[in-house]
């Protein structure tokens, strides 16, 4: 069944009326942190020239930088935090599989990482957590490249809007408006796909703008290798005249669209900056009062006196000038009213406040006061992980679970990673993450292990009893113990390669004994054989 455009374009404009309760506050969190980025919720034209006297206004209006500044610490610990690029951050694992199909599962995972870090992810990705960091969610598109590898890009939330197809389930319908010219337009859909209109417009005016829409949603009774028949659909068209221009589908969501802390009964979210928005306003009109009262302050204020000759609005003041008064009393100085010091102590305070909220003061190295130690260090390693554990958690469920099954199956069906395991062959797979933070977490349970493998062998030595080492699995242990610690799957032999190790030293040291045992034999029989010769 063909994308029904009039009907989408409908559900387009009840999307907009149900997201404008949350724009607002949305205006307002890019107003104090990155006001350029929240220039399409300002305004919605699509106008150059407008936008860029929008942006310059709202930048103007931003007094103190500190929101900014700690909205980026924030994302770029939220980056370096959940997709290092330096360490692979996730591995991928298939219940009861063998060491063999583990190994090409750690190898494929090996390679997708890789293109991940190789394309523009990183780029776009930082963008994302600025994003949601301000607002509480973003838009990322994922699709194979045209010279292979994979091709990502943010879609602006000014300009997109989110539905969920089940109750309180994941973002799975996006629509988003983007302008094209109309030379743009018949490049990327083709003479056949544009109407007459754009069609005319890319011969006489190819620089004419025209707004396209395009939806992605799950089709319904769809199951196919055909584009048209894949469970996600795919449809852009035209505004204006509703046209058609482009249909077809992806095998999965092309779109991840994580949230930070929804807003019950809707698609939405608000992000770390909403809960420091009070702060961020005042410290902003603070800071603009003492930009004036400093002008006032060095630029001076003067009084007048209206005696009639005396022009106000005729005098000049400033160096090698020369004022005519009636009497020296005419004209004075008149002192500011404000209190820097009371300005400047609450500056202070809302500032730490601020970055207290998005934990920049936690995230970031302390440049005052001693060196910290390593255990106040792991103190505090530990109370980011559980401030942050909670939306990691979400994080992990709507982002980095599509990010990787995305990955995988763009390069599984391009045969990048071969071909896999028999006993891989149509396996569900999930996806575990070692990422940091998600280590940060994991290095509990390696400490548990750790302590109890202590305390078990100290009481096996202190009562002597070696049995009570049989309690624990130590094989098991320690391959859980690398999975945990995110060693290399390359690193760990196949179980039956160290069962046919430990045999081979078995072999070697039984060997061993019997050549000794042959060659005190040999030495006993000798010195027997000496003896009898002697007493004969």
């Amino acid at each position: 069944m063909a994308a029904d455009a009039a009907k989408l374009l409908k559900r387009l404009e009840q999307l907009k009326s149900q997201r404008a309760v949350v724009e607002d506050v949305w205006r307002d969190c890019y107003r104090y942190t990155y006001p350029l980025r929240g220039v399409g919720l300002e305004d919605k034209s699509t106008d150059g020239t407008t936008l860029a006297a929008t942006a310059a206004d709202l930048q103007a209006s931003l007094y103190d930088s500190t929101g900014t500044d700690s909205t980026r610490i924030h994302a770029s610990a939220l980056m370096s935090g959940l997709t290092p690029a330096n360490s692979r951050w996730f591995q991928i694992d298939v219940d009861g599989v063998d060491d063999a199909g583990r190994q090409w599962l750690d190898a494929a995972a090996d390679a997708i990482w890789e293109n991940i870090h190789q394309s523009n992810y990183d780029a776009a990705a930082f963008d994302c957590m600025v994003d949601i960091t301000v607002t509480g969610q973003f838009a990322l598109f994922c699709d194979e490249a045209d010279q292979g590898g994979y091709q990502f890009e943010q879609w602006p939330l000014a300009t997109t809007y989110f539905a969920a197809s089940e109750p309180g389930g994941m973002v799975d319908t996006v629509l988003n408006e983007f302008p094209m010219t109309a030379e743009q337009a018949v490049r990327a859909y083709g003479e056949n796909m544009v109407s007459e209109k754009v069609l005319k417009a890319s011969k006489d005016k190819p620089d004419e703008k025209f707004v396209f829409i395009r939806a992605i949603y799950p089709r319904e009774g769809k199951n196919g290798r055909m584009a048209r028949n894949m469970p996600v659909a795919s449809c852009h068209f035209e505004r204006e005249s509703k046209k058609v221009v482009r249909e077809s589908g992806y095998h999965e969501m092309p779109l991840g669209v994580p949230r930070w802390s929804p807003i019950p009964g809707t698609a939405y979210a608000f992000g770390p900056v909403f809960d420091a928005l009070p702060d961020l306003k005042t410290l902003n009109k603070v800071v603009e009062f003492v930009l004036k009262n400093a002008d006032l302050a060095i630029a001076g204020m003067w009084i007048a006196e209206d005696d009639g000759v005396l022009n106000a609005k005729s005098i000049k003041i400033g160096p090698r000038k020369v004022i005519v008064a009636n009497s020296v009393d005419s004209m004075k100085p008149l002192q500011p009213a404000g209190k820097f010091d009371v300005a400047a102590l609450e500056i202070d305070r809302l500032q730490r406040s601020v970055r207290k909220v998005l934990m920049s003061d936690q995230l970031t190295p302390q440049a005052e006061g001693p060196a910290m130690t390593a255990t106040e260090i792991s103190v505090r390693v530990e109370l980011i992980r559980q401030q942050l554990g909670p939306v990691y958690g979400r994080m992990q469920a709507e982002f980095l679970q599509w990010l990787v099954t995305r990955c995988f199956g763009l390069a599984y069906r391009a045969g990048a990673l071969g071909a896999a395991p028999r006993g891989l062959q149509g396996a569900n797979f999930s996806v575990k993450y070692i990422s940091p933070i998600s280590r940060a977490q994991k290095a509990v349970d390696v400490a548990a292990m750790d302590r109890f493998e202590n305390a078990l062998a100290l009481e096996a030595e202190a009562t002597g009893n070696a049995g009570l080492l049989d309690n624990y699995n130590w094989d098991e242990a320690a391959r859980l113990r690398a999975e945990l610690l995110g060693v290399p799957m390359k690193l760990i032999p196949d179980r039956d390669d160290v069962h046919a190790a430990r045999e081979g030293r078995q072999k070697q040291q039984e060997q061993a004994q019997m050549g000794e045992m042959l060659a005190t034999v040999v030495r006993d029989n000798a010195g027997e054989l000496v003896g009898l010769r002697k007493g004969l």
